[in-house]
């Protein structure tokens, strides 16, 4: 009788870095690669927006400035618009770290200091985005996916605006005296958006930083708070 020929081991993870060596190092690679086209793309639109409008910069600029073929990009990204949009939602995202000690303080004594530091943080996040921040508000219309992306960031500051108001009203006003308080939290940002797009561009005086924060900071305080609203003293000293 033949001897039975003997069982091979069954591949376990060692045998099958063996059978394919470098594997994981390529991938690694090929990450990266991704990862830098996409960058050097960003940054290069980044770069441009400085002393272009983004009505003036081509995909061409960007893929000069970017060093990159022209199909390399188009494999990252539908066009310059996408490339807004990505930067944009990298902007965005820390606003809402900015807006956070406001949106979770407990009591009336944190309610100044919380406001104040949440407008200085915007404003400061609007003078180093203010490339791209001025871009998406000059042309968050002339495109669908931009319009989209812009109203649904100005939509996600309104609703947990409004959940804050609501919370902080607490039964405290007489119906009749409480305007809507997602109307009002809409009219807070839209026209936080207007006064920091007004100091990106140099217009004053809000170009002046701490008049930008001072006049916010008395909006919503008088709007929000009435009656907690400093006397006496200075507001701004709590920003230093």
């Amino acid at each position: 009788m033949a001897k039975p020929a003997a069982r091979r081991p069954a591949a376990g993870p060692r045998s099958r870095r063996a059978a394919a060596p470098g594997a994981p190092q390529a991938r690694t690679s090929a990450a990266a690669a991704d990862d830098d086209i996409r960058e050097r793309a960003l940054a290069a639109t980044r770069r441009l927006l400085v002393d272009r409008r983004f009505d003036q910069i081509s995909v061409a600029d960007i893929l000069d400035g970017a060093e990159i073929s022209r199909g390399s990009f188009y494999f990252y990204f539908d066009g310059k618009y996408d490339v807004l949009a990505e930067l944009v939602r990298r902007a965005v995202s820390r606003g809402h770290e900015a807006a956070g000690p406001w949106l979770s303080h407990e009591g009336p004594d944190e309610r100044l200091a919380t406001v104040v530091a949440g407008i200085s943080e915007g404003a400061k996040l609007w003078q180093r985005e203010a490339p791209v921040l001025r871009a998406i508000v000059e042309n968050w219309r002339s495109d669908s996916r931009l319009s989209e992306l812009w109203l649904g960031q100005m939509e996600g500051f309104t609703a947990v605006t409004a959940e804050r108001i609501e919370a902080d009203r607490d039964g405290k006003e007489p119906v009749r005296a409480r305007p809507d308080a997602r109307a009002l939290a809409s009219a807070l940002t839209w026209l936080g958006e207007r006064l920091y797009y007004l100091a990106a561009i140099g217009v004053a005086p809000f170009d002046d930083q701490r008049a930008l924060v001072d006049v916010l900071t008395y909006i919503w305080m008088a709007t929000l708070y009435p009656d907690e609203m400093p006397h006496g003293r200075d507001h701004r000293a709590t920003n230093r």
